[in-house]
């Protein structure tokens, strides 16, 4: 391995290996509407993969608090406890897009980042207002700009209309301003329902169609979506959106000194990162978990920030050779 000053590439395999691992177990529930259930397996799947990487992870973006979360909570340690392996940060989410996975619906993932210890934002379980896009959308998209205003900047830096970008945002009733003053700048949205780091991600994928994504969502799905897009190059802003004075307190606790910040992309993801995801379901970043006979297949993406690499994978196995929680019934 090399020194603590750089991420062993050799790591991004076996981080894939984990999100497989996660993917496999839960897809036997995609549609059978046990979101809760889906989820769990996930997480023990994943969780048990961990333990097979020679790295010593710390969760910083988990399952939730130590109180909450049975496990991948918050501050958990994985992997070995080898003094000499490499320390890492690790923000997870098992199954992304849990009503997706119960609902049989695109866009479920498993998916993780992984950066140097302590060069990953710790934060609370709770909300993040924030805006992304790919290279064009720097030094350009800002979140403290309105949608029109974004809009019309990100649509001039990549020489189109207004009328030929297309922007996601979560259908949520939060969003009814951020929407209507899209549509009358002209934009295509396309709202979704769940699952925002697929699109957010496909920002920053040549060849996607997807230019922009703003809006309200969970914290642990924006430091996951801005990994991804400083591997891509891309641009992301956000600032944490607290549901109680608790969560804010939290977040001081965990080494925040001003929790309402503008945060750049490097006040979430410092130095080199890796970003990895495996399908569940159809989606427009991965296809999902394929079952053929006595076979599973998994199809993963992963990225690495110091090479700006793009990296497909599909794992083919013998559903006799999983673990039995992960083999799908």
């Amino acid at each position: 391995m090399p020194n603590d000053s750089s991420l062993d590439r050799r790591l991004l395999l076996e981080y894939v290996r984990v999100t497989e691992a996660a993917a496999i177990a839960c897809s036997r529930l995609v549609g059978a509407g046990q979101k809760d259930a889906a989820d769990a397996l996930a997480v023990k799947a994943m969780r048990a993969a961990f333990d097979r990487v020679p790295a010593r992870g710390r969760i910083v973006i988990g399952e939730g608090e130590r109180d909450e979360a049975p496990m991948l909570f918050i501050g958990e340690e994985v992997g070995p406890k080898d003094e000499s392996l490499p320390a890492v940060d690790i923000a997870v989410d098992p199954l992304e897009g849990t009503n997706l996975c119960a609902k049989g619906m695109p866009g479920a993932l498993a998916v993780m980042a992984i950066a140097r210890r302590g060069n990953l934002l710790a934060a609370p379980d709770t909300y993040m207002h924030r805006i992304a896009s790919g290279p064009a959308g720097k030094g350009v998209i800002a979140l403290d700009k309105s949608p029109r205003e974004n809009l019309l900047a990100l649509a001039e830096a990549k020489g189109k209309r207004p009328s030929e970008m297309v922007v996601v945002v979560l259908d949520r009733p939060r969003h009814t301003e951020i929407i209507r003053e899209l549509h009358e700048a002209g934009a295509s949205v396309r709202l979704i329902s769940d699952g925002d780091v697929n699109p957010a991600v496909a920002t920053g994928l040549v060849g996607s169609d997807v230019d922009m994504f703003m809006g309200r969502g969970g914290a642990p799905e924006g430091v996951l979506a801005a990994a991804a897009l400083c591997c891509l190059g891309g641009e992301f802003q956000g600032r944490l959106a607290f549901r109680n004075p608790e969560e804010r307190e939290r977040a001081i606790g965990m080494g925040m000194k001003d929790p309402d910040q503008l945060l750049q992309m490097n006040d979430i993801v410092r130095g080199e990162c890796f970003f990895v995801a495996s399908g569940v379901t159809q989606g427009p970043l991965l296809r999902g978990v394929e079952t053929h006979g006595g076979r599973v297949k998994v199809h993963s993406i992963a990225l690495r920030s110091d090479t700006g690499t793009v990296r497909y994978f599909s794992t083919d196995t013998s559903t006799a050779h999983l673990p039995l929680s992960d083999a799908r019934a």
